[in-house]
């Protein structure tokens, strides 16, 4: 009795010391404490939740009876057969343009170091998932696999001082999801980038073309590419006398502008980020005229002949129709040198409510979920130049190798697809024929036929049993929507012949089709 009330006046500590910690926790929260400090103490308030765990035997075995809620992870999901098909399509249309342009393809760690991903995405930093320390070196999930190429390019840097490369992988960012609009915690990036030294905008204005090709391809419909110079951005902000310090920040506040009215993108920079309200009112008119002469500025004038190369190009290469030169992109990764561009269609931006104007961005009644009715499904590629990201990993100067890129958003384009399409009517296996047999069975003959049939390289599949019906055999048919059908019997095997038929015409039951020697099978 002595020791359950030992355990009761610990268990009672232990609950008002997590009650004080939560507490702490939140108000950490509420002040917009760095992220390392507030995870620390949910890292503390996580351990103390454990020790009362283990005194009520609410772990170990006892909490392995309990019930639990059987779904995916929050931002993350699963994909059925039908959808799978989709997105192999699109991956395999991505990989042959990626391929027809000469790129080859690396594979990078899931995870790096968590020093390599610092500091290389300003404001979205925090979204990175960090990893316990498992042995002696913290690491994180990465966020994308443009700083890995670039870890990669300055490990390899004698080997690869020019090369094209692609990459699909999965990347993890800590973000606030709305899955139907393909924005997740766990998603695929499918990424071509080329390194190396070269004449301007040459490589630039082939990444441009690339990136054109692939939505083409992937008939998204309509887009425009967005495209901006980062001198022309830091040219305009030191004309508007933005600090060289604040010239980050407040780009990453002016990339919001396709998500948020001008109205709340100023209220950022000036009670957010401490920006004097006459220069956030000076940037405004640059940003939404988009005319300006920037001449004056040296930044911005060598922005606006690079911009004037590209151009050229692109219209050698048949894509200035789909470009639209815009001031207000920022893109909000710190690691951009140069060129910037974006691909948006009608349904990147929020939707507009009936009068015309854009509906605000919202949590869900009583959530901090978003309410997906009030987000677009953002940019559908995005990429740009990074001249000094590989040096920030390189031992010295000669070290850094200069990119260009772009990402294709998979998840984006797939949610856009996914409307264009009756997913009862998308063939989700590639069989080409289906072997089956009239009345007795015949496993062993159709196992044959079918080894042959694979044999020649052709796609095909029997019934795993001894003595199907006819009509099963049939209805695999129209369910996988199989083409053709090898149908056997015990008079065509008798006469060496077998009869084929295909499952796409009007002709219903046994009958039709045409008998064929085996040999010519």
């Amino acid at each position: 009795m002595e020791t359950d009330g030992l355990n009761g006046e610990e268990i009672q500590g232990l609950k008002s010391k997590i009650k004080l910690q939560g507490e702490k926790v939140r108000a950490l929260k509420s002040l917009n404490t760095d992220q390392d400090t507030v995870d620390a103490e949910i890292a503390a308030l996580l351990d103390l939740k454990k020790q009362l765990a283990s005194l009520t035997g609410e772990d170990g075995a006892a909490k392995s009876k309990t019930k639990f809620t059987l779904k995916t992870a929050k931002g993350t999901r699963d994909y059925n057969e039908k959808e799978m098909a989709i997105r192999e399509k699109i991956f395999s249309t991505i990989v042959s343009v990626f391929k027809k342009h000469g790129a080859v393809t690396i594979d990078t760690p899931v995870f790096e170091l968590k020093e390599i991903l610092s500091g290389k995405y300003g404001e979205d930093s925090k979204l990175i998932y960090d990893l316990d320390d498992q042995g002696g070196e913290k690491c994180s999930l990465r966020y994308d696999l443009t700083v890995p190429f670039a870890r990669f390019l300055a490990m390899n840097g004698s080997q690869y001082q020019n090369i094209k490369r692609y990459q699909i992988a999965k990347v993890y960012r800590r973000d606030q999801p709305a899955m139907t609009k393909g924005r997740m915690r766990e998603f695929y990036q499918c990424d071509f980038d080329i390194a190396g030294v070269f004449d301007p905008m040459i490589a630039d204005s082939e990444v441009v073309k690339i990136m054109c090709e692939c939505l083409t391809a992937l008939d998204v419909g309509d887009y425009i590419v967005k495209i901006n110079h980062r001198k022309i951005l830091d040219g305009i902000f030191q004309i508007c006398g933005v600090p060289d310090s604040s010239i980050r920040p407040i780009s990453s506040a002016v990339d919001k502008l396709d998500k948020l009215p001008w109205e709340d993108v100023r209220k950022e920079m000036t009670e957010e980020k401490g920006l004097d309200p006459s220069i956030a009112d000076r940037i405004g008119e640059y940003v939404k005229l988009k005319d300006q002469s920037l001449l004056s500025n040296n930044n911005a004038k060598a922005g606006l002949n690079d911009m004037a190369l590209l151009f050229k190009y692109l219209e050698i290469f048949g894509v200035l129709d789909k470009i639209s030169f815009d001031l207000s992109l920022a893109r909000g990764l710190d690691y951009y040198t140069g060129i910037i561009y974006e691909a948006v269609t009608d349904q990147s931006g929020p939707p507009k409510s009936k009068d015309g104007n854009q509906i605000v961005r919202k949590a869900k009644k009583d959530s901090d979920e978003l309410d997906e009715t009030t987000v677009g499904v953002g940019s559908i590629a995005a990429g740009g130049r990074y001249d000094n990201l590989v040096g920030m990993f390189a031992s010295n100067k000669k070290g850094n190798i200069p990119c260009v890129g772009v990402s294709i958003g998979v998840e984006r384009v797939f949610s856009i697809l996914l409307q264009k399409v009756t997913l009862e009517q998308v063939k989700a296996n590639e069989v080409e024929v289906y072997v089956m047999a009239v009345a007795d069975g015949l496993l062993e003959d159709r196992m044959k036929i079918c080894s042959e049939l694979w044999d020649a390289g052709i796609k095909a599949e029997f019934m795993y049993k001894n003595k199907p019906k006819l009509q099963p055999q049939f209805s695999v048919c129209d369910r996988d929507q199989i083409p053709f059908a090898v149908i056997i019997g015990r008079d065509e095997l008798n006469r060496g012949e077998v009869r084929i038929k295909d499952m796409r015409s009007k002709e219903q039951g046994e009958g039709g089709g045409a008998s064929i020697k085996r040999s010519d099978m």
